[in-house]
């Protein structure tokens, strides 16, 4: 995979614009965190990953190349373990919908939030 023409973080607005040769993207942050390819987040082996909540708020601090292949991102709640590789980046950023979508039904079917200051409220008989 062809990297990126152009890489520009948006810390405003908590978002990394990719420019590729035939697209672009914004992805925010929030996005990429609960989505990092780290083994802290994936795990090890194929059940092994955990379901990353209450990221609503989450930036990105530092970006740096690793290598020709992929970005470090270094997240401003101290993730900073996560290699994205120009291939998953494009892959994050082209299923952004379906991964999303997905993304916030685990979260609803885990009874989580995205935002860190929300609870679930268990009202017992």
């Amino acid at each position: 995979m062809n990297a990126p023409k152009k890489i520009r973080l948006h810390q405003a607005d908590k978002k990394l614009q990719l420019c590729f040769a035939d697209r672009e993207y914004l992805l925010s942050a929030e996005y990429l965190r609960v989505h990092s390819p780290s083994a802290e987040v994936r795990g090890h082996g194929a059940d092994d990953g955990i379901l990353v909540s209450g990221k609503l708020h989450v930036g990105i601090s530092n970006i740096t190349a690793a290598g020709r292949y992929a970005l470090q991102i270094v997240f401003d709640d101290g993730h900073d373990s996560g290699i994205y590789t120009w291939n998953y980046l494009r892959e994050l950023a082209e299923q952004k919908t379906t991964k999303w979508q997905a993304y916030l039904q685990q979260l609803q079917d885990a009874g989580l939030y995205r935002n860190p200051d929300e609870k679930a409220i268990r009202f017992v008989d």
